[in-house]
């Protein structure tokens, strides 16, 4: 199992973050669209590591388009020498709507196509074929040899697809590389409903599983000691309340029967009610979706929660974890 940590989000950090978890022996670094763009970071990450894996978890799909996409990720794969991962997500409508202005219909079908125009793009590129890509949503036709990077020497970087739902679960293993699982989900979400969706997908496609990647962020609350552990679980519960909230992640609370919860926190959401909301939160709820306990029982609290049905993961620690707790946690990964 490989192991990725949170890069940071902004460019003058990169390069110590990226070095401080290269040296606690980390596999890969990631970022996240949120405040700031993913791509820039990684490319400062990989002027100063040799080994990392780099990786967009996420870069919002449906605000760019495919040539976007592709341009950049070709760009990191470059600078990386080789070790980038283009992850994509498709947020949700009313941030693609509202927020990038862009247009939103049918998630799955837009993002099968997608990274299919992607592919497509990087193929023309790579193997100097002519760009005829006629889609639904997406039309390259296009390519001068002006605007061509021509061959990447590195090949074309991998493409992830984040998913939670069954029918974009099915769209990452049938066209993408891998699969990136949301932080909101339980371990039986993923053993058994997951990983059937991505069974799924690979046999439209003819595809085997060993050629797939799977991977999973996880919610994690642990510290050194008793305080830090109530700390690490306050902020925790209040990242459940957001997540719980929203409409697109319900597929998780409702295959165990708890939907309902998922109307109460959006209701106080939209009241603002957001100590309410962490309040909220039922024990049996935190206890199936966060990896709780001290730095050295995590490793194998996560390889029980799994059960070999992923490749690789990352954490979700909103909260700060001391350096100490960081390398303990760490090293139950090495045996």
């Amino acid at each position: 199992m490989l192991i990725d940590g949170y890069l940071g989000a902004t460019v003058g950090e990169a390069a110590t973050r990226a070095l401080e978890l290269e040296g606690n022996g980390y596999d890969g670094a990631f970022t996240a669209e949120g405040p700031h763009e993913p791509f820039l970071p990684l490319v400062m990450a990989a002027e100063h590591t040799t080994r990392l894996e780099l990786m967009t978890n996420i870069a919002v799909a449906f605000a760019r388009s495919p040539v976007d996409l592709a341009q950049l990720a070709n760009d990191v794969q470059l600078a990386s020498r080789g070790r980038f991962i283009l992850g994509v997500g498709s947020q949700i409508r009313p941030h693609i709507e509202k927020r990038f202005s862009m247009p939103w219909s049918s998630p799955a079908r837009r993002m099968r196509e997608l990274v299919l125009a992607l592919k497509a793009i990087q193929d023309a590129w790579q193997n100097e074929r002519a760009l005829d890509f006629r889609g639904e949503f997406y039309r390259h036709t296009l390519m001068t040899p002006f605007f061509s990077p021509g061959a990447n020497p590195f090949g074309p970087p991998p493409v992830y697809v984040a998913a939670l739902g069954p029918r974009m679960t099915e769209v990452a293993a049938e066209v993408g590389d891998g699969l990136l699982i949301h932080p909101f989900h339980t371990g039986p979400f993923v053993v058994d409903l997951a990983s059937a969706a991505v069974e799924r997908g690979l046999a439209r496609a003819g595809r085997a599983r060993e050629n797939f990647t799977f991977s999973a962020t996880v919610i994690v609350a642990t510290g050194a000691d008793a305080a830090a552990r109530a700390r690490a679980r306050q902020r925790v519960r209040g990242l459940l309340g957001f997540y719980g909230s929203t409409p697109a992640y319900r597929v998780v609370l409702d295959a165990h029967g708890w939907g309902a919860l998922q109307s109460d926190l959006n209701a106080l959401s939209k009241q603002g009610r957001w100590e309410d909301m962490s309040r909220s939160i039922p024990d049996e709820v935190y206890a199936a979706i966060v990896v709780d306990g001290a730095p050295g029982e995590i490793a194998g609290l996560i390889r029980d929660r799994y059960r070999g049905a992923v490749d690789r993961i990352s954490f979700s620690m909103p909260y700060d974890l001391d350096a100490s707790s960081m390398r303990e946690m760490m090293a139950g990964f090495a045996h």
